[in-house]
């Protein structure tokens, strides 16, 4: 599983483990966890940096619709995995 660093808006770096990464409407979604294994906090996260930067921001999805939408497809991706 991918671990990797964000730099949250105050400059504190946070750690986050990569569960999945999906497309939706042509947006670039992840689902990560704060714990490797067993159960933990999880997130689901859109980019939206701009395509001339090098670095890649995210932003925590907050719409319900949208948190709907995306807990469907990732269950499906990960099987294994329930998330409420």
């Amino acid at each position: 599983m991918e671990k990797i660093a964000f730099e949250t808006e105050d400059g504190q770096q946070e750690w986050f483990y990569v569960l999945e990464q999906a497309k939706l409407s042509g947006n670039t979604y992840i689902l990560v966890t704060d714990t490797e294994e067993g159960d933990g906090e999880a997130f689901i996260l859109k980019e939206v940096s701009e395509s001339n930067k090098k670095e890649v921001t995210y932003e925590e999805v907050t719409d319900e619709d949208e948190i709907g939408a995306l807990s469907a497809l990732f269950g499906n991706l990960l099987e294994d995995c329930v998330i409420e």
